[in-house]
């Protein structure tokens, strides 16, 4: 596993704990040699992201861009899955509404894009109930509750 934060936000808080989440995940997922990115960005930047890529003309709190396409061959036994831009203004606003711990709030942002890089979606509620099962069940074994 190899990932890559790149914190143009300027994030102080500490974040380690990420390791041990997003290592959980893959080893779930069977996706242990894989590469992505997370990147930390303000308001600003992912507002942009979200209207140019997804058309919608507004912040959002996480966007993953998946490079991987589920019907390709993989030739290779690293998977490059991708980036996961993360807004940290939303996220500290979310933690507040939400009133649980900004580690709670950033550990579930980077799940539910690590999800989306590695092919899962929540357009039905099928795919919803799926999805969010299994990041409360990644949370929860990690000791990150609301």
């Amino acid at each position: 596993m190899q990932y890559q934060i790149n914190n143009e936000f300027g994030y102080s808080e500490d974040y380690d704990y990420l390791d041990s989440l997003i290592e959980r995940v893959l080893t779930r997922e069977k996706a242990t040699d894989s590469v992505f990115s997370i990147i930390f960005v303000d308001n600003e930047k992912i507002h942009e992201l979200n209207k140019q890529f997804r058309g919608v003309d507004r912040p959002t709190d996480v966007i993953s861009f998946a490079l991987e396409d589920a019907e390709e061959e993989f030739l290779s036994t690293i998977r490059v899955l991708g980036d996961i831009y993360i807004s940290i203004p939303k996220m500290q606003e979310q933690a507040k509404e939400y009133g649980h711990s900004e580690k709670r709030e950033l550990a579930f942002l980077v799940v539910h894009g690590l999800l989306h890089l590695l092919g899962y979606d929540h357009q039905t509620e099928e795919e919803e109930k799926v999805m969010f099962q299994i990041q409360e069940e990644m949370l929860n074994e990690e000791g990150i509750s609301r």
